[in-house]
C-alpha cells in the first residue's frame, strides 16, 4: 500500500503519517524501486493502534512508551491515569458549567459590573469593599487590584478561588482595614511618576505587607519576575513594580 492507501484505510491523513514517521512512532516502511513506500498489513495494524490510542487522549510519548511495551502493563497504567485525568476534567468542567450557570442569572438580573461576569463570591466581595470606600475620591490602583482579582476570579481553581477571596473578605470584617487599604492604593498611585529608587517605595512595600492576610503571604516562596508577574509588572509605574516586588520579598521573610 502507498501512503494515500493506508491513511485512507486507517481513516487519518497523510500528513499524520509522515507526522508519525518523524516522532518514531510508525516505523519507515521498505520503499518501492520506484521510490514509493510500501506499506503492509502490519503497519495498518500498527497505524490503527496509534489512532485508537490518541483519539483516548494519550499523548504522543505516551503512545510511544505504550508501544514500545508489547506486554501491554504500561497501556493499563497509561489508561488507568487517562481515566482519573478524564475524571478530574469531568469534574471541573461540572463545577464550570455550575459556575457558569449563576453568572448568566447574574447577567440577566443586570448585576454585571465594568470587570464583567464575576463569581457570587466575588461580587459580594466587591460590593462590600465599595460600601467601605464609598465617598472616597477614585483610586487608579484600587481599579487595578479590582481588574487583577477578577482575572484571578476566571484562572484559579475552585478550592484556590475560595480560598483567595474567602482570605480577602476576612480582611474587609477586620475594623479599620478598608481605611489602611486605601491608604496603600494612595501611597502606590502616588509612586505613579516616581522612580524604583524613590524612598517611599519601601514605606509603600512596608504598607502593603501588613494588610496582606498571612493566609495569602505564606505561599510566597520566590519572587518571580516572568510569566503572569513579569506582565503585572509592566503594567505599573518602575516605582509601583519595586513596591511590590519589596513586598513580596518582605512576605517571603515574614514565611521563615
Amino acid at each position: 500500500m502507498r501512503i494515500g492507501e493506508i491513511a485512507a484505510l486507517v481513516g487519518v491523513t497523510p500528513r499524520a503519517v509522515r507526522h508519525y514517521h518523524h516522532q518514531g512512532l510508525l516505523p519507515e516502511p521498505a520503499r518501492q524501486a520506484n521510490g514509493y513506500r510500501d506499506y503492509s498489513v502490519r503497519d495498518a495494524v500498527l497505524l490503527a493502534r496509534i489512532r485508537r490510542m490518541t483519539e483516548l487522549g494519550l499523548g504522543l510519548d505516551e503512545v510511544r512508551d505504550v508501544i514500545a511495551d508489547d506486554a501491554g502493563r504500561e497501556l493499563v497504567e497509561v489508561l488507568e491515569e487517562l481515566d482519573q485525568d478524564l475524571a478530574r476534567q469531568q469534574e471541573q468542567l461540572g463545577e464550570r458549567r455550575q459556575r457558569l450557570r449563576l453568572l448568566l442569572a447574574q447577567a440577566r438580573a443586570g448585576r454585571v459590573t465594568a470587570e464583567g461576569p464575576l463569581s457570587p463570591e466575588l461580587s459580594a466581595l466587591f460590593a462590600t469593599v465599595d460600601r467601605a470606600m464609598a465617598g472616597r475620591p477614585a483610586s487608579a490602583m484600587a481599579a487595578k487590584d479590582r481588574e487583577i482579582l477578577a482575572l484571578l476570579d476566571t484562572a484559579t481553581p475552585g478550592d484556590g478561588r475560595e480560598e483567595l477571596v474567602g482570605a480577602m473578605r476576612r480582611l474587609t470584617e477586620v475594623p479599620g482595614a478598608a481605611e489602611r487599604v486605601y491608604e496603600v492604593y494612595a501611597q502606590l498611585d502616588a509612586l505613579a511618576e516616581a522612580g524604583p529608587d524613590d524612598p517611599r517605595v519601601e514605606q509603600a512595600a512596608q504598607a502593603l505587607i501588613a494588610v496582606l492576610p498571612e493566609e495569602i503571604t505564606a505561599h510566597i516562596t520566590d519572587v518571580p519576575e516572568g510569566g503572569f508577574m513579569g506582565a503585572l509588572y509592566a503594567d505599573f509605574s518602575p516605582a509601583q513594580a519595586a513596591a511590590v516586588r519589596r513586598a513580596l520579598h518582605l512576605a517571603m521573610e515574614r514565611a521563615r
